[in-house]
């Protein structure tokens, strides 16, 4: 017998190109007073937010733009942007970008309505109150930020990435219209193209993995297999985007309602450390931290394998779960990831207190195999 489970997903998704155009209608029928507009200042540079913005004009809907966000948003971000919120009286958020104004907007909604710090809301469904009312437009195709029920915080101050799974930051419109990721450059594009590889490599072997979450991961790693590397080349491929578009979303539903791994825990601490881009500390780590899951589930990584376009037909299953690994590492490879953590500024000195920290990511909790700390350093180790 199929296992009860409860599946969270955003009230409403609106997918495919152009469908940007129905958001301030579902915005407008909402009557909101006022729309705090979350995003960074490059989308507002390249006109991306008045794109939208002027959507909204055209429905008569009031809002305040802040634009503030960084690539990790910090604290201080969040508490910005709240700050703007209570002094506009704002009663809705509007994110837009990458998962950093998705992750920002989601903080300041959750301290909207339950107050505090977003310190004290590290871990798993610490809040009382729903956020605030929030659409999350999506720009890059990656993080499924828009569509999950986690957001990250980085805390400067101890130069940790906090994780927060929380069902009341889930967002009431999810939107992803590949129209708004065309003509993003290629190293953006291959950094968030595999942190979706990531989140579905990792929700399909996560300990808390099930039925519906393995048929929305496995179909997910297709997509991206068979979409990234045109995506990278030709950042006009509308077809291409479309595809990563759709692989990110159902590869966002799979692992917030399933967790992730080591892989993120480990990557946060680059990012915590380093300030590195969290797509691209993700596509380093996957076939380390996977090497070292392989024995827990070598089916499921000869089904990954499959998924990628590899003919395992003649292979038995350690070779084709070995293989999945290389068919990870030559799609990172094409996309023009670096090839180790060294690249990234990492530092050997430093991976007793990243592998401690990682240890401590509420993301290890869903490897499919524990992790000791010995475990964790030599990860970090293999991946300089």
């Amino acid at each position: 017998m199929l296992e009860k489970r409860r599946i969270y997903l955003p009230p409403l998704s609106l997918v495919g190109p152009g469908v940007i155009v129905d958001l301030a209608e579902e915005i407008k029928d909402l009557a909101v007073s006022k729309v705090l507009v979350v995003t960074d200042k490059i989308l507002n540079e390249l006109g991306v937010v008045k794109s939208v913005t002027d959507l909204l004009d055209a429905q008569g809907v009031n809002y305040v733009v802040f634009d503030e966000v960084k690539p990790n948003p910090t604290c201080a971000n969040v508490n910005d942007g709240l700050a703007i919120f209570k002094e506009n009286n704002c009663d809705f958020i509007l994110t837009i970008g990458g998962g950093s104004p998705q992750d920002c907007g989601k903080a300041i909604g959750i301290l909207a309505t339950n107050g505090g710090e977003i310190k004290d809301y590290e871990g798993i469904n610490l809040s009382k109150k729903k956020g605030t009312p929030t659409a999350a437009i999506n720009t890059t195709a990656g993080t499924a930020s828009e569509v999950t029920i986690n957001y990250v915080i980085t805390d400067e101050e101890r130069k940790v990435k906090m994780v927060m799974v929380d069902k009341n930051c889930l967002v009431s419109i999810a939107v992803n219209d590949p129209e708004l990721m065309l003509n993003k450059p290629a190293p953006l594009t291959a950094a968030t193209g595999m942190d979706a590889l990531t989140h579905a490599v990792e929700a399909y072997v996560s300990a808390g993995a099930f039925h519906w979450s393995d048929h929305m991961a496995i179909y997910a790693i297709q997509l991206i297999s068979e979409s990234l590397r045109d995506a990278v080349k030709d950042g006009k491929n509308l077809e291409a985007r479309s595809k990563m578009a759709w692989a990110q979303f159902i590869a966002g539903q799979a692992f917030s309602n399933c967790g992730l791994g080591f892989v993120h825990s480990a990557a946060h601490q680059l990012g915590g450390q380093y300030n590195t881009p969290h797509g691209v500390a993700n596509a380093v780590l996957l076939p380390h931290v996977e090497r070292f899951n392989l024995p827990a589930s070598p089916d499921k990584f000869a089904k990954i394998a499959e998924a990628m376009g590899v003919d395992i037909s003649a292979m038995s299953t350690q070779e084709a779960a070995e293989a999945a690994l290389d068919a990870i590492s030559s799609l990172s490879k094409d996309v023009g990831i670096p090839s180790g953590i060294k690249e990234l500024g990492a530092k050997p000195e430093d991976f007793e207190l990243m592998a401690k920290n990682a240890l401590a990511d509420v993301c290890t909790g869903g490897n499919p195999k524990e992790v000791t700390l010995a475990n964790a350093m030599s990860i970090y180790e293999s991946a300089l």
